[in-house]
């Protein structure tokens, strides 16, 4: 008997009656189709939305016995969970981590940071997962990966299934959050060391995302979408991406807009649960840096994809088709070579020109008035408004998508969920390229480009990209490069044509300067694979290694498997700077002299992802287990640091802590600002995770405050500032940005601080500000 879920699913899922059949008696099968047509037509004329409807339709399904047909059409069923948590390290006094500027030290949260996690499992082989983090912070790291294992290893049997082979550690690569954190001592100098303040708010904050999955794990099926993204980055090193092979080039050009040198399609992954077809969260991949936010800034925020996470994860409140609890990740892909400053680099010294297309230098032959803009690039807001928008720009088609993803999709199929992960050791690797030539991998060294910056963030003295090298920049860091260590012969001939500037690989006083070890690991859930990358591939250098895992995998586990999809996400697990193709290494822009282990890295990588794909394959053994084998170094418990900590925080004379200095005013316009000023203390006493240090309240129609925004809300920004070293004195601002769409009521400001006593304990304490009238 044919249900009528089964006949309204007809035109979705079932092919047209044959048309011989027609001069025939019509079946009731037919009947019932040509009925699903006609009405079909008829809500598409009328004012309610043809997709509103089919949701509805398809919830009401849900318990009758016509969704075995559309359960068809989901795909294969997998163990997924997602989980979501708080990683916010010190907000105030620590170096960012991105720019490299010992200058560029923290003064407040724009927007907290989180760590969220994906899990998926096999139906049948339980054992058979995967864990996928997207962190918002520069990168994954060795310490931070090893703190997250070691702690899962603490939490249980049922958390033994994590392990080195199924957990992958990715960044957003935000350059706006605390430093101070990385295994080796490159990334610390400009912090001062490490600060394990900041190293444990992100491991304990990644391995409760982890629990949160892993407590909510369910049956429930995965489908994949891919879209393009306008207007959200481009390629900051043309002239490099233009020395790849023409005609390899004129594979990726459909338009003038997209043109090939970047990558435009953003790939999304939904997650939605089998018991009431609900959706539990997306995982997406799409290249952009995370510069959004200038060199400037000094506020805490997750840049231009913590802004698409927000968004889209605030656009799921009260949709009918989404759980409670969902999370959207949005991962990096190809970023090596992407800006989210989408109007180009242009140099800001009065003369309005744009800076040199071979090595990004201005009038005066040097690098620091080139910058990148953004599409707001006029606001004096060090790129808070580029920021928003570039993350507006990725949020929307992944929301579309998303919603398309409702009616058409591509299922996930296939009950392999496979992974696997090895250390590599890139120092001296040898191997056979396609062609059969030999080739090898160097010891990890820094070319002079390296130290010219990029034109979202230059760097100083007489650097320059491109034409950098010994005799084109000053003696005297020859000089310097002496008294750290200069490369034997045999390093320069590795890694020419890089002229080395750092020879990293080889330094290892106090402890190790840049990693030789390499992470290299793949996830598979049926015709899905995942690249994690440790470093950033530029977009021809993603394009070759995901279509090397493409064909060897076709090659491999076709028919059996539909044909292959493969994203790449990163950096991920440890950071080892870039991953460019050997053509883009010639050039030697900043790309090039960052990819450490010479001309070949990239053919490296290749040949050990694919030497190790049929671990993947549905009846493979499990890979061999990491204990006794090849380990990189976890400095956490040896790293210097000379990073002072809070002494004490003192109130002023007539006022308490929390008191208000500075009141709001008593009425305001939606889009005007709201500010108070309030006797602070210093917020690293207490980093508040899963918590706030600011809050607006509004008054509900009860008289009671209710809390509407937070420090998890871009429009809410917090600000400390010393005030007296000798007094300890600081204060606090707290600013909201009123929303268009606010709506209008009584409301005012809320401060959450601890104060530390000398030689005593933290006091908590609050602040509240006058209350005052929102209007239109």
């Amino acid at each position: 008997m044919t249900t009528a879920c089964q006949a309204l699913s007809f035109p979705l899922l079932a092919p047209a009656p044959d048309p011989v059949s027609l001069g025939r008696p019509i079946s009731l099968q037919n009947a019932l189709y040509f009925i699903a047509v006609v009405l079909s037509l008829t809500i598409l004329l009328l004012d309610t939305s043809a997709l509103d409807v089919l949701k509805r339709w398809k919830l009401a399904c849900v318990g009758g016995d016509g969704w075995s047909q559309v359960a068809q059409d989901l795909g294969d069923e997998y163990l997924i969970g997602v989980g979501k948590a708080d990683i916010t390290g010190p907000v105030v006094e620590i170096n960012l981590m991105g720019y490299a500027d010992p200058k560029q030290v923290g003064t407040g949260l724009r927007q907290r940071l989180y760590s969220r996690a994906f899990i998926v499992g096999s139906i049948d082989h339980p054992e058979d997962r995967f864990v996928y983090l997207v962190l918002d912070i520069q990168s994954g790291d060795t310490a931070i990966r090893y703190g997250i294992l070691n702690a899962l290893r603490e939490l249980g049997l049922s958390y033994d299934v994590y392990d080195h082979h199924n957990v992958a550690v990715t960044g957003t690569h935000s350059h706006s959050g605390p430093g101070g954190w990385l295994n080796y001592l490159l990334p610390q100098v400009t912090s001062k060391g490490f600060d394990r303040q900041g190293y444990r708010a992100i491991v304990d904050g990644a391995v409760l995302s982890i629990r949160r999955a892993h407590e909510s794990l369910q049956p429930g099926y995965l489908g994949v979408g891919t879209t393009k993204v306008f207007g959200a980055n481009i390629n900051r090193s043309l002239f490099a991406y233009l020395a790849n092979p023409a005609e390899e080039r004129a594979r990726y050009t459909s338009s003038a807009e997209d043109d090939g040198s970047v990558e435009k399609d953003l790939t999304l992954l939904k997650f939605q649960r089998a018991s009431d077809r609900k959706n539990i969260g997306v995982l997406t991949w799409f290249p952009v840096h995370g510069t959004s936010m200038l060199g400037n800034n000094t506020l805490i925020a997750g840049d231009n994809k913590g802004v698409a996470a927000y968004l889209f994860e605030k656009s799921t409140r009260g949709d009918e088709n989404a759980a409670e609890g969902f999370v959207a990740g949005f991962s990096q892909a190809s970023v090596g070579d992407t800006s989210p400053n989408v109007l180009g680099a242009w140099c800001e010294d009065g003369s309005d020109q744009m800076c040199s297309f071979e090595n990004s230098t201005c009038s005066d032959g040097k690098s620091q008035y080139c910058h990148a803009r953004g599409p707001f690039f006029r606001a004096k807001d060090n790129g808070q408004s580029s920021c928003f928008e570039i993350g507006k720009r990725q949020f929307e088609p992944a929301r579309a998508l998303y919603d398309q993803l409702e009616l058409s999709l591509v299922p996930v199929r296939g009950s392999w969920v496979k992974s696997f992960h090895t250390f590599h050791n890139m120092s001296g690797f040898s191997f056979l390229l396609p062609n059969g030539s030999l080739a090898s991998t160097c010891p990890a060294a820094l070319g002079y480009s390296f130290a010219a910056g990029t034109s979202d963030g230059p760097g100083a003295f007489d650097f320059t990209q491109h034409d950098g090298n010994e005799e084109t920049t000053s003696p005297i860091w020859r000089v310097v490069r002496a008294l750290l260590k200069s490369p034997t012969t045999e390093q320069r001939e590795c890694h020419s044509p890089k002229p080395v500037l750092l020879d990293v690989g080889e330094m290892y006083t106090p402890y190790q300067w840049t990693p030789n070890v390499v992470d290299i690991q793949v996830f598979r859930v049926g015709q899905l694979f995942m690249i994690i990358s440790p470093g950033e591939a530029t977009t021809m250098a993603g394009r070759r290694w995901k279509e090397a895992v493409h064909s060897t995998s076709s090659a491999l586990f076709q028919p059996s498997s539909p044909a292959p999809i493969v994203v790449l996400g990163g950096p991920a697990n440890s950071y080892t700077h870039y991953i460019t193709t050997e053509e883009e290494y010639g050039i030697q822009r900043y790309e090039g002299a960052s990819t450490l282990y010479g001309p070949h890295t990239l053919a490296a990588y290749i040949n050990v992802t694919l030497s190790l794909l049929p671990f993947l394959s549905a009846g493979a053994s499990a890979p061999p287990r990491h204990e006794g084998g090849l380990f990189p170094p976890d400095h956490s418990n040896r790293s210097l640091s000379f990073i002072t900590g809070v002494v004490r925080d003192g109130a002023t004379l007539t006022k308490g802590f929390g008191a208000v200095l500075t009141d709001v005013k008593p009425a305001y316009k939606r889009g005007q600002k709201v500010s108070a000023v309030f006797v602070g203390a210093n917020p690293r006493n207490n980093l508040r995770l899963e918590g706030t240090f600011a809050a607006v309240e509004r008054m509900a129609g009860t008289g009671e405050w209710e809390r509407v925004r937070d420090d998890g809300d871009w429009g809410l920004v917090y600000s400390w500032r010393r005030v007296s070293e000798v007094l300890a004195t600081s204060e606090v601002t707290i600013e909201w940005e009123t929303e268009e769409w606010t709506e209008v009521g009584v409301y005012r400001l809320r401060y959450y601080g601890d104060a530390k006593g000398l030689g005593e304990g933290l006091t908590e304490f609050e602040g509240v500000s006058g209350y005052f009238r929102l209007d239109k």
